[in-house]
């Protein structure tokens, strides 16, 4: 018989879970790139740089396995709001953490008023990509016109149409 899968739950940002929100980023960004200047900001401070400016991060923990999965909503205008540093642990891959903490991080930023509500990423990350898709992202050139230079690896832009 195959395990029950865990419960997962969503747990909002506060300043006990930060070494989660740098832990679990660092770990899939130097997997794939390398931690750039924006990164570590943005991990290192994430109170200042995405809460204390209208955003918002969000864990999903799963029964057992504790905090398993990260992102945050951060404002880059009025209304305009990036999707960024999402990551799931290595050890929940195949839970179905990472759907469930999108779709609760698409929910906050509907209710934040997101427009556009966008994200960047690298074609290497493919099975995020197939995720953002199948949750209602379209790529997008005005997104990378817009926003796509703050990273290096940046070559993937989307927005989120629902």
């Amino acid at each position: 018989m195959t395990e029950p899968m865990p419960t997962l739950s969503i747990v909002e940002f506060d300043d006990s879970l930060a070494q989660h929100f740098h832990d679990i980023n660092a770990e899939w960004i130097e997997a794939m790139f390398q931690l750039e200047q924006t990164d570590r900001e943005v991990l290192q401070n994430p109170r200042a740089k995405i809460i204390e400016p209208g955003g918002a991060i969000l864990f999903v923990e799963a029964e057992g396995m504790g905090v398993v999965g990260a992102c945050a909503l951060q404002k880059t205008g009025a209304t305009s709001v990036e999707l960024t540093k999402m990551g799931v642990r290595e050890t929940a891959r195949g839970l179905k953490a990472g759907e469930f903490l999108l779709a609760a991080v698409i929910e906050r930023a509907e209710a934040m008023g997101a427009d556009p509500l966008y994200l960047l990423t690298n074609r290497k990350c493919a099975a995020a990509i197939h995720l953002y898709e199948k949750l209602g992202f379209h790529h997008d050139a005005g997104i990378m016109a817009d926003y796509g230079a703050r990273y290096e690896r940046c070559d993937v832009a989307m927005r989120y149409r629902g």
